[in-house]
């Protein structure tokens, strides 16, 4: 439950970014997360996640994921269990409960629709937020996301942020674990450079441009 007077509701918003950022490089022990979706449907998800802080993968595109969970296995120090609702401007239904690891571990490896990434921790402007780069089938995907505590409104948003992909159905993870970066990834490069970036405009104004400083309103 969360302590914001907003109940079991995530707030956030997500960029797809072309490359990894130098501000990533400021995290020492970025997080494994290896995920697994029972259930992805219509913007609803059922995930089981596990997590080893401070175990960073080079991703290639041809991880064998039950491997990396058979070596990394005592590694893992965190597990959950997620149902998530869909997302509707920036704002998404998440309650999630921990898990006994080797139980969240033994579920990772029976199912089909699997994610494995890095996650960073870092300040995107004046926010905490995290990067994600993607491994396995979602290979070169890399992905920001900025989170508070009640509606990410009027944001800094820091250049390497290519486009907003808060709304775009084919980014949350769950789809991913279905139909991977992979598949469309070329696709999508002709698409951005087709219509240029998007960025929201029904939460509050947007600035756009370096990390600290050089913002340009959007």
């Amino acid at each position: 439950m969360s302590e914001t007077g907003y109940g079991d509701f995530e707030f956030e918003r997500r960029f797809y970014l072309e490359e990894l950022p130098v501000v990533a490089l400021d995290d020492p022990t970025p997080t494994l997360i290896v995920q697994n979706y029972f259930l992805s449907k219509d913007g609803y998800a059922i995930r089981v996640r596990a997590s080893a802080q401070g175990v960073r993968l080079e991703h290639s595109g041809h991880e064998d994921i039950d491997a990396v969970l058979r070596t990394h296995a005592a590694d893992f120090d965190f597990c959950a269990i997620t149902v998530k609702g869909p997302m509707n401007a920036g704002t998404r239904y998440e309650a999630e409960r921990e898990l006994d690891i080797s139980m969240g571990l033994n579920l990772l490896e029976r199912g089909d629709n699997r994610i494995i990434k890095n996650r960073y921790s870092v300040w995107l402007d004046s926010d905490g937020g995290v990067i994600d780069v993607f491994g396995a089938s979602n290979f070169p995907l890399i992905v920001a996301e900025v989170e508070r505590g009640g509606p990410v409104t009027d944001l800094r948003i820091p250049s390497f942020c290519v486009s907003e992909v808060t709304e775009d159905r084919r980014f949350a993870n769950e789809s991913l674990a279905v139909v991977p970066f992979s598949q469309w990834a070329q696709d999508y490069g002709v698409e951005l450079g087709t219509t240029g970036p998007v960025f929201m405009e029904s939460l509050g104004t947007n600035v756009h441009g370096g990390s600290t400083g050089d913002q340009q309103p959007l």
